[in-house]
């Protein structure tokens, strides 16, 4: 059944969406959850190529995240490039060196160990794409001033959320890397001074013999906390 709410306020359109049964709706629950159980990061990514129309809907679907006032304010920099990912991955390189050897906090390498990181980076070369995802610190106004965002890391959060889910979804792999500082991506890539690199993102196929750490998520009752008494 779809469902519409009606409204005469000016700058507003009904809402819609599809109501299912509760049956139904238990059933979409546990695919979704089956399907986002599979997914894991890993670092080991194949050359293989990529459609570009597959990123396209990939940031597509992230960009229709809630975010704070609707002012969307994310950039996401596409990169399909042989010259550009090594640049990259060079200047990603050389701030590890320094973050893994002089900046990392012992409480920081410690849960690291386990997930077998280092400073060297070969998913900025060896994967097709890599999607940097920009947020924007401000905007300019319709007079020409310019203003605050509101709740951009959030809204930048939930949105690549969204892409992960996305990139997954169409049986690809992506990895969440923050190479610290990430100052080095703005002007690799050309972009103005409000705008701050928030995740780097390789995108792609896992490699033939790719590997992923032997870990375990939390249960329901270690993450969640229910105050319920209508049940």
């Amino acid at each position: 059944m779809d469902n519409t709410m009606a409204t005469d306020q000016d700058g507003f359109i009904p809402l819609k969406w599809t109501e299912h049964s509760p049956e139904a709706m238990l059933t979409l629950a546990e695919a979704n959850y089956a399907e986002l159980a599979l997914r894991r990061t890993t670092r080991h990514f194949s050359s293989r190529d990529v459609d570009r129309r597959l990123i396209e809907w990939a940031i597509l679907s992230g960009s229709t995240a809630p975010n704070g006032a609707h002012l969307q304010p994310w950039t996401w920099v596409a990169i399909r490039s042989d010259e550009l990912q090594l640049k990259l991955r060079e200047a990603a390189e050389a701030e590890e060196r320094k973050t893994y050897s002089e900046r990392m906090p012992e409480a920081w390498s410690e849960v690291l160990a386990p997930l077998g990181t280092d400073a060297i980076k070969p998913h900025l070369t060896d994967a097709p794409w890599i999607v940097v995802l920009f947020k924007q610190k401000k905007r300019q106004r319709e007079n020409g001033q310019w203003g605050p965002t509101y709740y951009t890391t959030e809204s930048c959060g939930i949105a690549a959320g969204m892409f992960i889910q996305a990139v997954h979804h169409m049986g690809l792999v992506t990895l969440t890397h923050t190479p610290s500082p990430m100052g080095f991506l703005r002007e690799l890539l050309d972009r103005p001074a409000h705008e701050e690199a928030m995740l780097v993102m390789p995108v792609g196929y896992p490699a033939d013999d790719a590997t992923v750490p032997d870990i375990h998520r939390k249960t329901l009752n270690e993450v969640a906390v229910f105050f319920d008494d209508r049940a």
